[in-house]
């Protein structure tokens, strides 16, 4: 197949089986510029499904990097109440959402830490209405990457500059199985096993995991009523759709006060456009009390200080050594594609999905079965082949989940 054939397959995979956009839907489109090929493809078959209007917005490296560069250093907290308005607006209006990534993981690096964290506080707050449909699953939304130059160059930083984008594209196809004959099948061979594995844990009822690994003693407990999610999933008009593609992970909600023990990192970890590496957090009673990392120490401590919520956490997921991104051997520096290649847990806010009737709770009631709640939500990898996990169950007794890395069912 030609490029031009795999980036056809790929937007109808986005469209059909990632975002599965209904006759009459919006969809609404943040990318960067390099993305707009596929974007276009994404919209063509967007309208030959019914949609009834496609809205792009383009981000451009370029534009933020100046902002961060020269822009009044008491300006970094604004967010534009318009834009944040219109984007929620579209969602209530039977919007779909569909974000494209692809930006330069170091695009930040050396910029002023005090701003960057001021942007992202900002945005967060002003787009709170906008996510809080993201994390309850009430729209259709999927989350995609694209091959940009930057960010090949970090991937494959040996290759021939005029191969590095080639590259990223054949192994972004992979990952999503976009370079097969029949990708629509091969994923709905793939969203069934996920279902199977969500349906076991779901039927053993564990109140808490142990982690076990080098550097790694860590006792999570699970969210009262937790339910184990994965692969496909339904939004409030009842469409199905995947949130991420790739997606080779399930995961459900941990225990926002019960999490004891100490958790390394498998895999640097790209934020806010700063590269983090060989980090650790030690939690008591739920929270971080202590953050260590040999590169982006002060990063991490600021996504701490983003409110209450963001020293706790809000997601675990588990995912085999096996898959097929991690057998891969690339690190990404993307965690669309990093956190599908290891177990990874993210700090911050929880799925509301993931408790038993969690998108009808109160805030109140979401806190009480242990629900996290936070403007933030930041996945982080921790799964490797020697990672070991076990069940616990409510009188204490462990029974295996993982081993090497592995499921053992």
């Amino acid at each position: 197949m030609t490029l031009d054939d795999k980036l056809s397959n790929y937007a109808d995979l986005i469209v059909e089986v990632g975002l599965n956009v209904q006759a009459g839907q919006q969809l609404m489109a943040t990318a960067p510029l390099e993305a707009s090929p596929l974007l276009a493809k994404v919209t063509e078959a967007a309208y030959k499904r019914g949609v009834r209007y496609v809205h792009p917005f383009y981000n451009d490296d370029a534009v933020t990097l100046a902002r961060f560069r020269y822009a009044p250093r008491d300006s970094f907290d604004f967010y534009p109440d318009w834009l944040a308005r219109g984007m929620l607006e579209m969602l209530e209006g039977n919007g779909a959402r569909l974000s494209i990534t692809g930006n330069d993981p170091d695009l930040l690096k050396g910029q002023d830490s005090d701003a960057i964290a001021a942007s992202q506080k900002g945005a967060q707050m002003a787009l709170k209405p906008f996510m809080g449909k993201i994390m309850k699953d009430a729209v259709n939304w999927c989350v995609v990457a694209t091959a940009t130059p930057a960010w090949a160059a970090k991937v494959f930083p040996d290759a021939p500059e005029e191969e590095r984008v080639g590259k990223l594209w054949d192994a972004i196809f992979k990952a999503v199985r976009a370079d097969r004959d029949d990708a629509v099948a091969a994923w709905q061979e793939h969203l069934a096993e996920l279902e199977a594995r969500r349906t076991h844990l779901n039927g053993c009822r564990y109140s808490a995991l142990h982690y076990r690994a080098p550097g790694t003693d860590l006792l999570l407990g699970l969210a009262d009523g937790h339910i184990w999610k994965g692969g496909a999933t339904r939004n409030d008009a009842g469409t199905t759709f995947v949130a991420n593609l790739p997606t080779e992970e399930v995961f459900t909600a941990p225990h926002r006060g019960r999490v004891e023990g100490t958790v390394s990192s498998s895999k640097p970890l790209s934020y806010g456009g700063q590269l983090i590496e060989d980090f650790s957090f030690t939690f008591r009673d739920g929270r971080v009390v202590e953050v260590r990392a040999a590169q982006g120490e002060d990063a991490l401590k600021r996504l701490l200080e983003t409110d209450e919520g963001a020293a706790r956490l809000g997601e675990v997921a588990l995912v085999p050594h096996s898959s097929p991104i991690s057998q891969s051997g690339l690190l990404f520096y993307n965690t669309l594609f990093d956190e599908n290649a290891a177990s990874h847990l993210a700090l911050g806010r929880a799925y509301r999905f993931c408790a038993e009737g969690g998108t009808t709770m109160s805030d109140d009631e979401a806190k009480a079965v242990g629900l996290n709640d936070s403007l933030t939500h930041v996945d982080f990898m921790i799964g490797s082949g020697e990672v070991e996990i076990a069940g616990v169950r409510e009188d204490g007794r462990e029974e295996p989940v993982m081993r090497a890395g592995e499921w053992v069912f």
